[in-house]
């Protein structure tokens, strides 16, 4: 058994084909992230995945839908969408397929 920290780890992710990973895997990307009040990512999409997040703790704005504990959304590849927290918040987020360099970040009022 090997033990890793979570802060070891670029933006949460710690599964995926990237380093570091715990798991170097083109199959996903998996990652528990952590939010400040009024933490926020621009619009973005990936082009070639399709994203998972579920809210574990705390409140969030996904595309102004209000997301709370226990809430999941499945956001397709090519489909834009933006996060803000509210609260303190925890969320996990999985990726299918891991393509590194897949997100791009859109234009301000894109």
């Amino acid at each position: 058994m090997k033990r890793y920290q979570l802060s070891d780890f670029k933006g949460g992710w710690f599964v995926g084909d990237f380093d570091p990973s715990i798991l170097r895997t083109t199959g996903g990307e998996v990652a528990i992230k952590s939010y400040n009040p009024g933490d926020s990512e621009p619009a973005h999409v990936h082009r070639g995945s399709t994203e998972i997040t579920c809210v574990v703790m705390g409140q969030v704005y996904m595309n102004e839908m209000k997301l709370c504990p226990g809430d999941m959304v499945e956001i397709a590849p090519g489909e834009a969408v933006s996060f803000r927290a509210v609260t303190t918040a925890l969320t996990v987020v999985v990726k299918v397929p891991s393509v590194p360099g897949d997100k791009e970040v859109l234009e301000v009022g894109a």
